[in-house]
């Protein structure tokens, strides 16, 4: 299967999940936490506030991992992502990412506390039930 064709998989992995597990490193180790996911095509988009402490580890790391297709439902298509990340205030980005939703934590898309995580994949390993792995590379 061709990068392209495995591509349009794994987006469709993406589609099918709005939880996924996010992954940053704080000195060395690793830190986990359930995030919203938003995706455009294969650019994963996380929404978070500036002061939380992902936020400063992305500073010193950029280097994530994010686990996709298990909320608590068996699932047969799993990612394992390799990315990084970057720290995104832009307003348009920002709004494209909003969602009702969000009020919960914030006062609009405007809101100068709301920041976009920007996930860019290096790699993505795609599984679906036993078989074995697929590779997708940027």
């Amino acid at each position: 299967m061709s990068n392209q064709e495995l591509g349009k998989k794994i987006e469709a992995v993406l589609d099918q999940n709005e939880v996924c597990s996010f992954a940053t490193v704080d000195n060395g180790k690793p830190r986990v936490r359930y995030m919203a996911l938003f995706h455009e095509g294969l650019t994963i988009y996380l929404a978070t506030n500036r002061k939380t402490d992902k936020v400063d580890e992305l500073k010193d790391n950029p280097n994530v991992h994010i686990l996709v297709g298990f909320d608590g439902k068996p699932s047969k298509e799993i990612l394992q992502i390799e990315a990084q990340a970057t720290v995104s205030s832009n307003d348009s980005l920002r709004e494209k990412v909003w969602r009702d939703d969000l009020k919960e934590w914030f006062d609009g898309p405007h809101d100068p506390n709301y920041v976009i995580l920007e996930i860019k994949p290096i790699q993505i390993e795609y599984i679906q039930g036993y078989d074995d792995p697929q590779i997708w590379q940027a």
